[in-house]
């Protein structure tokens, strides 16, 4: 199709910007290569599959903004077909009288794709050009109170307008193209929708339809040309870098486990991280594979409550950043700002709650979470500086073993009366409770553990407690940064936990059941460990444990709402068990909107439980709990001491009568004598 003149400039453009997105290409890969640790390989080829399968289906998008992500899938669905449709383009062009996959029944099948997809991208790109500049939703940008790069706020409309732009163009003419060819050859029954289109030109001469040809190809794959080396520098990079990061991502047991540091290593003069380059080369890469869509912003506890806290932020200001200083970072050089400068304030790195929300629900695997902590290291070990109200938490942990400050003497008083037995009293059983610190220590947690023994007792198992061998795991000391102090009481509960060799371990609070499952492992500490609804579940389907089906008073079913934990939910995937368990006995579930993997916050993790939250328009256990009210139940069912406590305080705050209650507390009131 295209004149000799025109195919030696085609192939002169292709190599001048396939050059230009080299270059830009050759620092990316450079500044990534920065970043601490090497990507995994191995367990690249076995992502492969379910890599493909997630790209293909666009699985993660749909978990939230579901017409969006409908109008989002058709641009990527015609695009990743697009790879295709424009080197048969090319070659249709560069070789006379050929037609890419023939006449054919194949060749027609490619072309009614090419003909769907093109519509579907035109008219997806014009539903989310009308969202962006007319319907413009605040879930599309930031407070103007959050830390945003300067360029930022406009460039992020500017990128997109540039980018919606090309999208238009590119297979606009190239959709285009193809109504003129149809003109000039015939109807073809493979391209029903721009053969409707082609009977507008039927007046046209054959010259000015092959014109119109030549023209629709040079803006449709001359805007490919022009738009590459731009390309790298824009959010749409995403294209390529989110399934790098489904292949390449460390293997973690949970979105929750985190690295462990190493102190013993001389050689190591800082920890935690300070600048852009102190991040590990995945954490980097987020910011390349973001694609500035504040999804994570919008289900984030600190900002739905009002705090300067955006983890959407945190990452884009990481790529404006990298775009403007990639170069330094590139050749080795240290940037010129630390990340506090630049991508989030000091106050935000505090306002987190470690819930997980904004890992869970990215749909390119970004990891936002993970970065603050890393800051909160660096301030902790290398600036001793954290909110003063966190210094009270740490004594307790490094003198008494727990956050509380309860002498270890008093670790059983909870269990008096009860006849619960220690491992020296049964040193082989079957179940090993891990109690945990606030069950041992929290009058309000202590009735969930006497509630939970007189589970066990019914059900009949064989369970021993460590009593007051028992020590913190340690999780509070590290998502507040000090990874040191962790170390300690991780070290020291892996040694006895070795020793003692329990064949599995139940807990109550998620926090102990996701550090014991999932941290200690990396102190070569790796025991089978369940939540307390797991064993429960477990009693009642082999028939150990007889429950009534009604209220104790004869009315019948009593309406129940679950807060799911986040360490038990998007930390453990553990949502249905505990469902199983209110069933057992006999409630009525009613269901508040954000549920399962999409819980709301608390408002305690992320060592939130142990200091003042930061200024906002509202708590996030109010938020919470109004929540909770509004479903009409008149009790509210946790599943963890943090999450009773938060929201015990959220319920009198609110002068409210709703009751909170623990699941264990519920089985146990329902128990058969």
């Amino acid at each position: 199709m295209l004149t000799l003149a025109e195919k030696i400039l085609f192939a002169l453009a292709a190599l001048a910007s396939l050059y230009a997105a080299y270059r830009v290409a050759e620092r990316i890969l450079a500044i990534i290569r920065r970043g601490n640790g090497k990507p995994d390989w191995k367990a690249a080829l076995q992502r492969a599959v379910p890599t493909l399968v997630r790209v293909a289906a666009l699985t993660p998008t749909f978990r939230l903004r579901p017409a969006a992500s409908l109008f989002h899938a058709f641009i990527a669905w015609g695009f990743i077909y697009y790879l295709v449709v424009n080197l048969g383009d090319v070659l249709e062009a560069y070789i006379p009288n050929f037609r890419f996959l023939g006449m054919g029944a194949v060749g027609g099948v490619y072309r009614f794709l090419a003909d769907l997809l093109s519509v579907a991208v035109l008219v997806g790109m014009l539903a989310m050009i009308v969202r962006r500049w007319i319907l413009r939703p605040a879930t599309l940008t930031a407070r103007e109170d959050v830390l945003l790069h300067p360029q930022a706020r406009q460039g992020i409309r500017r990128d997109s307008a540039i980018v919606g732009g090309f999208i238009l163009l590119h297979v606009g003419a190239r959709f285009l193209g193809q109504t003129f060819r149809i003109a000039h050859e015939g109807a073809d029954a493979w391209q029903p929708l721009a053969s409707v289109v082609a009977n507008l030109w039927a007046g046209a001469s054959k010259t000015g339809l092959l014109v119109g040809e030549h023209l629709a190809f040079w803006f449709a794959l001359g805007a490919i040309l022009a738009f590459m080396p731009y390309f790298l520098y824009s959010k749409h990079l995403h294209l390529f870098f989110a399934p790098l990061n489904f292949l390449l991502k460390p293997q973690r047991r949970s979105i929750g486990e985190l690295s462990k540091l190493n102190f013993d290593d001389e050689s190591i003069e800082e920890f935690g991280v300070t600048r852009l380059e102190d991040l590990g080369w995945e954490q980097l890469m987020d910011a390349y594979a973001c694609i500035m869509c504040y999804r994570c912003q919008e289900v984030c506890p600190a900002y739905n409550t009002g705090k300067v806290l955006s983890p959407a932020t945190l990452e884009i200001n990481k790529r404006y950043f990298l775009n403007l200083e990639g170069a330094k970072i590139a050749a080795g050089e240290q940037s010129s700002q630390t990340m506090l400068e630049f991508a989030i304030s000091e106050e935000a790195v505090w306002a987190c709650t470690a819930c997980g929300a904004c890992i869970d629900i990215c749909p390119v695997g970004n990891e936002p979470m993970r970065d603050i902590l890393d800051i909160r290291r660096a301030l902790v070990l290398m600036e001793n500086n954290f909110p003063e109200q966190l210094a009270t938490a740490f004594r307790g942990m490094e003198r008494t073993t727990n956050p509380w400050n309860i002498s270890p003497t008093e670790r059983m008083k909870w269990a008096e009366g009860l006849d619960v037995p220690t491992i020296d009293e049964n040193p082989e059983p079957e179940i090993l409770w891990w109690v945990g610190c606030a069950p041992a220590t929290d009058g309000r947690a202590q009735k969930t553990a006497q509630a939970f023994a007189k589970v066990l007792k019914a059900g009949g198992v064989n369970y021993a407690v460590l009593g007051q061998n028992e020590q913190c795991t340690g999780d509070s000391a590290r998502r507040a940064g000090n990874e040191f102090l962790f170390n300690e009481l991780a070290s020291a509960n892996v040694e006895l936990l070795n020793e003692v060799a329990p064949k599995r371990i139940v807990t109550t609070c998620p926090h102990c059941l996701h550090t014991l499952k999932n941290e200690y492992p990396a102190f070569d500490g790796h025991y089978q460990v369940i939540h307390h609804t797991q064993l429960i579940n477990e009693l009642v389907a082999v028939g150990k444990l007889k429950l009534k089906e009604q209220s104790g008073d004869g009315t019948g079913k009593a309406a129940v709402t679950f807060h799911d934990p986040c360490y038990l939910s998007r930390h453990n995937k553990l949502v249905d068990e505990p469902r199983h368990s209110l069933q057992s006995a006999g409630v009525e579930l009613l269901e508040m909107p954000r549920k399962g993997m999409k819980s709301f916050c608390c408002g305690a993790g992320g060592a939130q439980m142990w200091k003042e939250e930061e200024h906002g328009v509202e708590r996030v256990n109010a938020n919470r709990f109004k929540e909770a009210q509004a479903t009409g139940a008149g009790v509210l069912a946790v599943g963890c001491p943090f999450c009773m406590t938060m929201l015990n305080d959220a319920g009198k705050e609110a002068n409210s009568e709703m009751q909170i209650l623990d699941i264990a507390e519920i089985v146990a009131a329902r128990l058969q004598e």
